[in-house]
């Protein structure tokens, strides 16, 4: 069998939903599972997160929150991006909670509640991302639409720059309060309001709300702080949940001038040890890693060599004496004292640790322990 693994520490993600806990202070903590949990297994997350004590779950689609439904997962759970098609009869039925935005939404789900008990959703408002949510100046219209068999227990937005712009967080959470003065004008009365993802829980302490929406955070990564937030939480606090193991299957020595890989990218300038690891695209190491990125052996840092191919990956292990096959290669984790964590992946491959962690594909066996 090839030794490529995956890992998923399910003690490292309880830690993580417990440091996310400490740091809403009081407000209750959603866990973010969308994406088969951000690559780390939707149903073994979404049940170790409930058994921890999580207030709810979050999930992209319909087809996700159906998923852990069949898996006996019993936690809230809220379908961030809506229902398509004729999914409202299901969603109710399976006691998933829509996200709706727009007034053809609230009376699909109203005709889908066919004269019984009002359907509870939580109402998106768009402040600034642009891409779903009612936009500020239809919320009145959509409001005094609303069909009577909606209740609105929940009102949310999403903040797009709570990691790396903190005027922009501002202007919009200045949007999001006038928009919750609309509502409640209204004689509304939602009990969950939310706007924290990750990023905003640690940082902006002022907008925690009712509950925050904890995604990339209960997976071990800390978000960036924007200058001018006010985090208050102590660093250091998270704990990498997946590690991403391989092993050396092959090593050949190279005289000055012979290439390695596709499109000759890596040529030896010295006499070089290439080492071969049964890793590539197909598994959701990015291309980008080509020649950027380093893996550990024996606890050193050896730099891709040549492109990553869809099953291969080449190693420099020039440096690394007595590296051999069936050497240990840790693409992510720890080895002898040294880490590579997806952050820094991600900075080699000029990209965020969201894509290297849901890249990982199902073509990698994962260990939940």
């Amino acid at each position: 069998m090839r030794p490529t693994r995956a890992r998923v520490d399910l003690a490292a993600l309880a830690h993580n939903l417990a440091a996310v806990r400490a740091a809403a202070a009081g407000s209750q903590v959603y866990g973010v599972v969308k994406a088969d949990a951000y690559g780390h297994g939707l149903v073994e997350v979404a049940r170790t997160l409930e058994g921890a004590g999580v207030d709810g779950l979050c999930v992209a689609l319909a087809e996700e929150g159906l998923s852990l439904r069949a898996a006996g997962v019993k936690a809230p759970l809220l379908v961030l991006n809506g229902a398509y098609g004729d999914a409202h009869d299901r969603v109710l039925s399976e006691g998933l909670t829509p996200v709706a935005y727009s007034s053809e939404q609230l009376a699909a789900f109203a005709a889908a509640a066919g004269g019984g008990e009002r359907v509870g959703v939580h109402l998106k408002v768009d402040t600034g991302m642009a891409r779903l949510g009612v936009e500020p100046a239809r919320l009145a219209a959509l409001l005094d639409a609303m069909p009577a068999a909606i209740r609105i227990d929940g009102v949310m937005t999403h903040l797009s720059s709570a990691d790396s712009d903190d005027a922009a967080t501002r202007e919009q959470l200045a949007r999001f309060e006038e928009a919750l003065r609309q509502i409640r004008s209204r004689g509304h009365a939602p009990t969950l309001v939310h706007a924290a993802n990750s990023a905003a829980t640690f940082n902006y302490p002022g907008c925690r709300f009712d509950m925050v929406r904890a995604g990339i955070a209960l997976y071990g990564v800390r978000p960036a702080v924007p200058t001018g937030a006010e985090p208050d939480a102590a660093e250091g606090t998270l704990r990498p949940v997946m590690s991403l193991r391989s092993e050396v299957i092959a090593v050949r020595e190279l005289s000055v001038g012979e290439s390695v890989g596709y499109d000759r990218t890596f040529t030896a300038t010295r006499p070089s040890r290439i080492a071969t690891v049964p890793i590539g695209y197909g598994d959701g190491l990015l291309r980008a890693a080509s020649n950027r990125a380093s893996m550990l052996v024996r606890g050193q840092p050896c730099p891709v060599a040549g492109r990553v191919s869809m099953d291969l990956t080449s190693l420099d292990v020039t440096d690394l004496p007595g590296c051999e096959v069936g050497d240990e290669v840790v693409v992510l984790g720890e080895q002898q004292g040294a880490v590579r964590t997806a952050e820094q992946l991600a900075a080699d491959c000029g990209t965020i640790s969201y894509e290297v962690l849901t890249a990982i594909s199902q073509r990698v066996p994962r260990t939940h322990a």
